[in-house]
């Protein structure tokens, strides 16, 4: 029997998902499982790791189940996973020491600032393209080693082992024959030379960190090693392995210099590939790693928006709007024309290319007549105003990336709507690609197995499974976008941290 199905594993931060693809890149079935988030303290996330595990390997049994097919039939698994996260265990019995931290947890934010304090972030951005933030994983390896008597010795004396949750699941997935992780997800540790594509004895000494810790760095499309054939009734390679941007990307078919792609989730991760120059940025924009694949890096921009589908909530559940944001979208339609409000949605501060988490959220520009309808339009509206600003840092930072054609390819919730995204196009004077299908992580996770197990001849034939597209192109009135664009800025200087704030 031919084995032409590529099985992608998503490990997301609220649910682990599996699905099952044909050679086409199409979607077979899929099947989820939600995650339980622990919340021990203030600014404080955490994921049990066996959970994630005993997660993964259900959705995997569960999705070839639900498609009637058996692991023969599978050409290889690919994996992609919520970056930054990361768990220590030990090495002998497999069992975690402790829970994951996540990437949103923010315990060590002083041990960050003590780093900065001491002048260690131009060096730290320099070889990791990163910032000094608790976001990435250095400070929380360095935080669970010290968390216990007695961890970090077991650490220093090999007993133990560490990694993102790609390399957890591929662990536990291969019996413990497997301790390796691949190149995106190494650039988000903190501890990985992008340039020099190897952990950094400068950095792990930095952020006190054992080496013998950390997994092997291996390509996107790689050997990763055979499942256990007791887990998923029978062994399936696994050819690949990115981060969940990452693989968005892949997903979306950007794999050229100027290609990029937006994820529309509670906040947005817009990258950009740069191609094999990894550009530094002046509005402090991340440099990380795209793929790596046949042992070349290509790179990426990537900017971070706090705040995108949680504005549409907000106006939900803060102003009382039922309804999801299918009724907001409704309401933002009855917006009369060029109404001049304004909310700039800086609920949890500012993201890039600001990087004020100090800003508080402001809705300027209100007149007596301004009614729900124009603020639900102005939540809209926000998300692409924000998006505008990645585009025109990122033309700055790396203009030989954007040629004429250069198109933001859209994925998930708020992608939904054609609406949404003409106004994204006309907001952000660039064509917007809107997929038509919106699993792209997990496609991408595919794509990179298909490559690694020879279902695709190279990466242009995997590239050309990912899904079509809807394109809009900029319209309206060029001036006055850029007018509202420019209204835009104004607010935002107005509800900075560092603002001038006059009482009369």
């Amino acid at each position: 029997m031919s084995a032409t199905f590529i099985l992608s594993l998503d490990q997301g931060t609220t649910s682990t998902r599996a699905i099952l693809f044909d050679a086409s890149g199409a979607e077979i079935a899929s099947l989820a499982e939600p995650l339980e988030q622990h919340y021990p303290g203030d600014g404080q996330v955490e994921h049990d790791a066996s959970e994630i595990f005993s997660a993964s390997v259900k959705v995997l049994c569960g999705v070839l189940e639900r498609a009637g097919r058996n692991a023969s039939e599978v050409a290889a698994l690919g994996v992609t996973n919520q970056r930054e996260t990361v768990v220590v265990w030990d090495r002998r019995t497999g069992e975690p020491v402790g829970r994951a931290l996540v990437w949103q947890d923010r315990r060590t934010a002083p041990v960050c600032e003590a780093l900065r304090a001491r002048g260690a972030e131009p060096r730290v951005t320099a070889l990791t393209g990163l910032l000094l933030d608790p976001y990435f994983s250095a400070t929380k390896l360095a935080w669970i080693l010290d968390s216990q008597p007695g961890l970090r010795a077991r650490a220093e004396a090999g007993e133990l082992l560490a990694g993102t949750m790609d390399c957890w699941v591929i662990w536990k997935l291969t019996g413990g024959r497997v301790h390796a992780t691949d190149a995106t997800n190494a650039s988000r540790t903190l501890l990985f030379d992008i340039h020099g594509q190897e952990w950094s004895d400068e950095l792990l000494e930095l952020f006190r960190v054992p080496r013998s810790l950390l997994p092997r760095v291996q390509d996107c499309a790689d050997d990763y090693g055979t499942t256990l054939p007791e887990l998923l009734g029978g062994s399936i390679a696994i050819r690949g392995v990115a981060g969940d941007q990452q693989a968005a990307l892949m997903g979306q078919g950007c794999i050229r210099p100027g290609e990029m792609k937006a994820t529309y989730g509670t906040g947005c991760f817009l990258l950009l590939n740069t191609g094999e120059t990894a550009a530094r940025s002046s509005a402090r924009l991340l440099t990380t790693v795209a793929a790596r694949l046949g042992g070349r890096a290509t790179y990426a921009l990537e900017g971070s928006i706090f705040v995108a589908g949680a504005a549409l909530q907000w106006v939900n559940e803060g102003l009382g709007v039922p309804g999801g944001g299918a009724e907001v979208e409704a309401l933002a339609r009855r917006a009369r024309p060029g109404h001049g409000v304004t909310l700039v949605p800086a609920f949890t501060g500012l993201g890039a290319p600001w990087w004020d988490p100090d800003a508080r959220a402001g809705l300027l520009g209100m007149t007596r007549d301004t009614s729900l309808a124009e603020i639900a339009d102005a939540a809209f509206a926000a998300a692409a105003f924000q998006t505008r600003d990645l585009i025109e840092a990122m033309r700055l930072d790396a203009p030989t990336a954007f040629g004429p054609a250069a198109e933001l390819r859209v994925d998930g919730g708020m992608s939904r709507s054609a609406w949404f995204c003409q106004k994204l196009a006309d907001i952000a004077r660039t064509p917007v690609g809107r997929a038509a299908y919106e699993e792209t992580t997990a496609l991408g996770a595919a794509l990179f197995a298909g490559l690694g197990c020879r279902l695709f001849e190279g990466v242009e034939a995997a590239a050309a499974a990912r899904p079509q597209t809807m394109r809009m192109t900029p319209g309206g009135d060029a001036r006055l976008a850029d007018n509202a664009y420019a209204a835009w800025l104004r607010s935002v200087s107005r509800i900075r941290s560092d603002a001038e704030i006059m009482f009369r």
